[in-house]
């Protein structure tokens, strides 16, 4: 067998850190030979929220002093995020937009929040109800604007960011006024003590759409992937930002097209089968050959 070895000097250089290219010293003739990947070394570092995905806004709905009602559409930076890190950017926006006050113990409140309930393997939204007026010891540091009535914030979730979160497309939360509630008719939302609303997700949270990724090679044809050249599906063991050790407990061989080849070329697939954005390119990829006569 005869060892081929990718790593990061083999990369591609246009931002992507999807598509790796070896270059035999001389041109190579393969017949009935075979190829397996062999093992790789890379880092988690594929986005799950990103503009190409289209799944990177939501919005929210506050009814200020004057009881006009405002839509805050907030745009998520491409990044790799779990559901407390999605709570954290809402609450940011909260107090960029000075949608927060202060109670009587120094800690922030915000009026929704994005949580993970393990127990219904879901995402559950609350949203409580915004006073008409400053409760007793607490403050009011940015100093926002009583509305005439009383309110829940309104959080909606636009196509593709649903899926993240388990749940349907344009789904919107109850705004609530003067937490005047109509009772659900299922358990999918429910209203908790003064004037808590709670939902669950309706479907499985698909928090990291690229659960696993493929490794597609040229000049192979596997009649039983699709597409035709896939070699590999790894699925990371490892949280995000960590280093991927990968090594396959056998090899599983693919033929190689019979032909004189100059180069390889390794491209990195999502789910979707579209190639993926790795965002470190510290890749190590290790791929061995068997010739005709050692399938013998």
């Amino acid at each position: 067998m005869k060892t081929i070895i990718m790593n990061s000097s083999n990369l591609v250089r246009d931002g992507q850190n999807n598509k790796l290219v070896f270059k035999f010293p001389n041109s190579v003739l393969f017949k009935k030979s075979a190829i397996a990947f062999a093992g790789c070394s890379m880092y988690y570092s594929w986005f799950n929220i990103t503009s190409s995905y289209s799944n990177n806004t939501f919005s929210y709905n506050w009814i200020n002093g004057a009881g006009v009602p405002t839509t805050y559409t907030l745009t998520i930076p491409d990044g790799l995020y779990e559901v407390n890190q999605l709570n954290e950017f809402l609450q940011f926006n909260f107090i960029a937009n000075g949608h927060y006050l202060v109670d009587n113990a120094g800690k922030n409140v915000y009026y929704a929040e994005f949580l993970v309930n393990s127990a219904r393997y879901a995402v559950q939204i609350n949203t409580y109800l915004f006073p008409t007026a400053l409760p007793v010891g607490w403050s009011n540091p940015a100093g926002v604007a009583f509305p005439p009535q009383s309110f829940n914030p309104i959080i909606t979730l636009p196509p593709n960011i649903n899926r993240i979160l388990g749940y349907t497309a344009n789904f919107t939360t109850n705004q609530n006024l003067n937490n005047a509630y109509t009772p659900p008719t299922s358990d999918f939302e429910s209203k908790l003590a003064n004037g808590t609303l709670s939902y669950i997700s309706t479907s499985a949270p698909d928090i990291q759409p690229n659960s696993s990724i493929l490794f597609s090679l040229s000049n192979v044809d596997n009649a039983y992937a699709q597409p035709s050249s896939i070699i590999y599906t790894l699925v990371p063991q490892v949280s995000v930002g960590e280093i991927i050790n990968e090594k396959p407990p056998e090899f599983i061989w693919s033929r190689l097209i019979d032909g004189t080849y100059s180069e390889l070329r390794m491209t990195i697939l999502g789910t979707d089968l579209n190639p993926i954005k790795i965002n470190d390119p510290a890749i190590t990829i290790i791929l061995v050959i068997k010739d005709t006569q050692e399938f013998i």
